[in-house]
């Protein structure tokens, strides 16, 4: 196995004979797996110099993918010599907040998943948040396996993108092996870096005898082997979805998503040689160096990097606060992502949030099959199944077409949010024409208020009633509350009164209106 040598000099000169790689012994094995000689890269200083271009886009662009109606903040390029790279910024917090995920990124992809994109906008909620691809990787300028950087080189672009943006101090977030490349620059430019932030990060690539808890040989070559054969494959996303983050397991739409991001964020030959690359890694020489506040977060039960290599590592770093996480998935964003955030903006920021729960205005939209229970029986479960395939789909290509944000699914139901009650009204009549030639018809409740966002979930008493005027409304019809019908006034929509009801476990009477046009 290459390894990064260090001799027990001091620590300056260690980790930059670490980053260097100038040992002969080092350079030797380097080269073989797939790292040039440092005396081949660029100087910092001297030969890496950079241009900012033009952004790739007037300004932040919706695209839809996946079925899901994308926000993409704006893409832009700074040179670093001449390779190009891409990165984005958003929100204006007090701090600066540079979030490097593992290789496996695209900027334009990754908003494609609405867990993943919620997770970067509360980041950029307490900071200016910083983004970008590597360089091989995503929209950043692609190259063959045998030109991939070395670390340093890597830092390089940090230290190009920070400059381009006017970052002189930021904490820096890592996940999984951008880890590395994080602790290597808050150990390289200490003065650049104000917090250090660490998630399922192991500072060995392969198992050793003092490190006994990685990866061995043969499982890594057993995943470059697949890699080889099946990269951006959906069997190997469905795979990959169940190791790294059990908990999106099962989840069609973000295993479609991931094998998407497989291919769009590298080609099998390059993954292959980034893989190698991560698999030769030992950065632990140089953690005693970072004098950083940091924290590292690790999940009990982590799929894929056990804990004690989170524990090995705090210990490694002098200060280091580890925090032991509940859960199972080794994506930072994935599982109980507001704990995470928590734990991050608390640290980064010195105060804890105000609340966890965030309340907004929004309009919600309930649907479901009439009669769903009969249907079941005449059809049997076989072709009801497939029935019921068909009806997401349309349900799903309307949400998309009127922006809805779909919440969850229970059986034949639908739970929707959107920013706007005449589309909510709209796409419920919508679907319930998508749906009548499937032999089947829905119906529909669409209620405006505040509720709570809770991760992924909503809650409040505006979902309650919505769910509870859905239940009113016949077949194929919409049923909305008094304040939709006030605040579609003008939009075209024609409301008939439906009488007041009362709505199970809400308070009063409630005046409810069915669309007719």
């Amino acid at each position: 196995m290459a390894r990064a040598f260090c001799s027990s000099r001091a620590a300056p000169i260690m980790f930059e004979y670490v980053l260097d790689m100038c040992g002969p012994r080092v350079t030797c094995r380097v080269r073989d797996s797939v790292l040039r000689c440092a005396a081949t890269r660029p100087r910092r200083g001297l030969e890496t110099q950079s241009r900012s271009l033009r952004q790739t886009q007037g300004g932040s662009g919706t695209l839809t993918g996946g079925g899901w109606m994308v926000d993409v903040p704006t893409i832009r390029y700074v040179r670093n010599g001449d390779v190009a790279l891409a990165y984005q910024v958003l929100g204006d917090g007090p701090i600066d907040l540079v979030f490097l995920p593992s290789f496996l990124n695209n900027l334009e992809i990754a908003w494609e998943s609405p867990l993943y994109a919620r997770f970067l906008r509360r980041l950029a909620s307490f900071s200016r948040l910083i983004l970008m691809d590597r360089r091989g990787t995503g929209l950043s300028d692609r190259m063959s396996p045998e030109d991939l950087p070395p670390l340093e080189v890597m830092m390089d672009d940090l230290v190009v993108v920070l400059d381009a943006v006017g970052s002189r101090r930021t904490t820096v977030l890592g996940a999984s092996d951008s880890g590395c490349v994080c602790a290597l620059f808050a150990a390289t430019y200490p003065e650049r870096v104000a917090a250090l932030v660490l998630h399922a990060v192991a500072a060995v690539g392969t198992a050793t005898d003092d490190f006994p808890w990685q990866w061995t040989e043969t499982q890594w070559e057993e995943d470059h082997r697949l890699f080889s054969e099946e990269w951006g494959t959906q069997a190997l996303a469905e795979q990959k979805l169940e190791k790294f983050t059990p908990s999106l397991g099962g989840d069609v739409r973000h295993r479609d998503w991931y094998a998407r991001l497989m291919r769009q964020s590298a080609s099998p030959n390059a993954v292959g040689a980034i893989h190698r690359l991560w698999s030769r890694i030992d950065i632990r020489p140089i953690l005693p160096s970072i004098r950083a506040p940091t924290l590292v977060m690790h999940r009990t039960d982590d799929a894929n990097e056990d804990m004690r290599a989170g524990r090995d590592l705090a210990d490694r770093i002098p200060g280091a606060r580890f925090v032991e996480l509940p859960g199972v998935d080794n994506w930072v964003w994935s599982e109980d992502q507001e704990t995470v955030l928590v734990e991050i903006e608390q640290f980064v920021t010195g105060r804890r949030p105000a609340g966890e729960i965030d309340r907004v205005l929004a309009t919600v939209l309930f649907t479901d099959i009439v009669g769903s229970t009969q249907k079941v029986a005449a059809l049997g479960d076989g072709r009801w199944g497939e029935l019921l395939s068909l009806h997401h789909e349309r349900v799903r290509a309307e949400l998309g077409r009127f922006r809805g944000r779909e919440i969850a699914t229970a059986g034949d139901g639908f739970l929707a949010t959107f920013d706007g009650p005449a589309r909510a009204v709209r796409c419920g009549q919508a679907i319930a024409e998508a749906v009548r030639d499937l032999g089947i018809e829905i119906r529909a409740g669409v209620h405006t208020g505040e509720i709570e966002l809770d991760g992924g979930d909503v809650r409040g008493i505006a979902v309650h009633i919505g769910a509870r005027v859905a239940a009113l409304a016949g077949g194929s019809e919409v049923w909305a509350t008094s304040t939709v019908r006030d605040l579609t006034a003008g939009s075209g929509l024609t409301l008939e009164d439906a009488g007041q009801h009362e709505l199970k476990g809400v308070p009063d009477r409630w005046r409810l209106y069915r669309v007719v046009g």
